[in-house]
């Protein structure tokens, strides 16, 4: 960490969803860290069903940003991200996440024998909600990177309104129905930054042990 960068505490605080950005790249060995630190996000069981697309082309941009109702953010920042899922990439990469779990003395070789033995049948017995999994490991990965880029001096904004079916399309993956896309995030330095909107009280949204009833 350089001494210039923004503490895990300052970076969530000086956060927010940048509307407008700079066209200055982000410098390459700032983005390598970045995708190091991204990569470091957990994820159920360690089966990392994100894959990330990085949009960085004018072409991919443009269509990235019409796939996305027009919104012009996708179109300044240097770099968008696409975060989608594999959502049953687990069982083709399971035998190497558990061989590499074992090797990097992580977890005992009856810990992986056991991860083998049940996942499979907890993923399966997801059914339906095994997207939902997935979704939520991504946008995991995405907060990971939003706050590491937030340490770098970068800002972003969270998008969720775009066409899905275009999306997968844009990245190379239409039709492909193991594939979902969990959020959009470009990032870049900031073209100006706005001050922060508030928030509820928590005695709103925190509370201990229950939910107050009725909940409002």
């Amino acid at each position: 960490m350089s001494k210039s960068d923004l503490s895990a505490a300052e970076a969530i605080r000086a956060r927010r969803s940048i509307k407008t950005f700079k066209s200055d790249p982000v410098p390459e060995p700032v983005l390598q860290e970045l995708l190091s630190l991204m990569q470091d996000a957990p994820s159920s069981w360690n089966f990392q069903p994100t894959r990330v697309v990085m949009i960085r082309s004018q072409e991919q941009k443009e269509a990235l940003a019409a796939a996305a109702w027009g919104q012009k953010q996708i179109l300044e920042a240097p770099v968008t991200f696409v975060f989608a899922v594999s959502i049953r990439g687990w069982e083709k990469n399971m035998d190497e996440i558990l061989k590499t779990g074992v090797a990097s003395g992580a977890w005992p070789q009856k810990f992986a024998d056991w991860i083998r033995e049940n996942a499979p049948g907890f993923q399966k017995g997801l059914g339906d909600r095994e997207r939902e999994y997935a979704i939520k490991d991504a946008m995991i990965m995405a907060t990971t990177l939003a706050i590491a880029a937030e340490s770098k001096g970068l800002s972003n904004c969270y998008i969720n309104g775009w066409d899905e079916a275009k999306v997968k399309q844009i990245i190379g993956a239409e039709g492909d129905k193991n594939i979902g896309i969990a959020l959009v995030l470009p990032i870049g330095t900031p073209a100006a930054r706005p001050k922060h909107p508030g928030r509820l009280p928590a005695s709103k949204t925190i509370f201990t042990d229950r939910l107050p009833s009725p909940v409002i």
